[in-house]
């Protein structure tokens, strides 16, 4: 009952955003290559459903290697980063040029190291959304509580051990922070990815139907792989959120429902 009426307002704002968008677009005839009305975009995404889905499967594929890759090596990258003072200093500018790093310049660089298609698509995912889980997955850790530190240490704690016991959990809200951020972001590395690593064997992802849709004037067919972009990466954002709230419900305020 708590989940249905937290979706009302929403909906309710989603229907009134809809309402509105259709009203302006008829009142004043804007053309439908400036802006289509929803009732339009919703009739073109009815007719390519299919390629619709079939870019989304193909796109999806992509951004969960990036984000699979983001969450592993963004984890392994923070452990490294908090175990010494010297190697953050050290190796942290290099963790934050990731972030700064404008993709859409290096992907044919990566098209030249990877080749056309899916793992170039991937590692501009992963190169996209990396840096979140770094950043706070780091932040977590060095947030631990002073006080449990100095009683992992005088009980002979060794350091494996309180890595595993101590800095990792406690670390665990920060994390899917991060986690939840990069989802969103492998989405969009993976369509920058697409427009310039192509297609490979008719593999067609959501980024080469926005770009084919565009040079054809059809912007309502635009809206709705873009459309279809936000879904995949609202149900990636999602599943994190879930996964996270299951993990820390029972122990931390950060997943409480109140």
């Amino acid at each position: 009952m708590k989940t249905l009426r937290d979706a009302l307002a929403p909906l309710a704002a989603l229907v009134i955003l809809l309402a509105l968008w259709e009203t302006v677009a008829r009142v004043f005839s804007i053309s439908p290559i400036v802006l289509p009305p929803p009732s339009a975009i919703g009739l073109d995404a009815s007719h390519a459903a299919d390629s619709l889905l079939s870019g989304a499967l193909s796109t999806g594929r992509s951004a969960l290697v990036g984000f699979g890759l983001s969450a592993g090596v963004g984890v392994l990258a923070a452990i490294v980063l908090s175990s010494s003072r010297v190697l953050e200093r050290a190796l942290y500018p290099y963790a934050l040029f990731l972030q700064m790093v404008p993709i859409i310049a290096i992907a044919p660089v990566l098209v030249v190291w990877f080749g056309h298609g899916a793992r170039a698509v991937a590692v501009a995912s992963f190169i996209v959304s990396v840096f979140p889980v770094i950043a706070n997955t780091h932040t977590g850790m060095r947030s631990v509580d002073p006080a449990l530190r100095d009683m992992f240490r005088l009980y002979g704690a060794r350091r494996l051990a309180t890595l595993w016991k101590l800095e990792l959990p406690a670390s665990l809200p920060h994390l899917f922070t991060g986690l939840r951020v990069a989802s969103g972001l492998s989405v969009v590395g993976a369509i920058v990815g697409e427009w310039v690593a192509g297609v490979v064997e008719g593999d067609v992802g959501l980024g080469i139907l926005v770009l084919a849709a565009n040079r054809q004037g059809n912007t309502a067919r635009v809206f709705a792989a873009v459309l279809t972009a936000s879904a995949l990466g609202l149900m990636l954002f999602g599943a994190v959120s879930l996964t996270g709230e299951r993990l820390l419900r029972r122990w931390h305020p950060s997943a409480s429902g109140s």
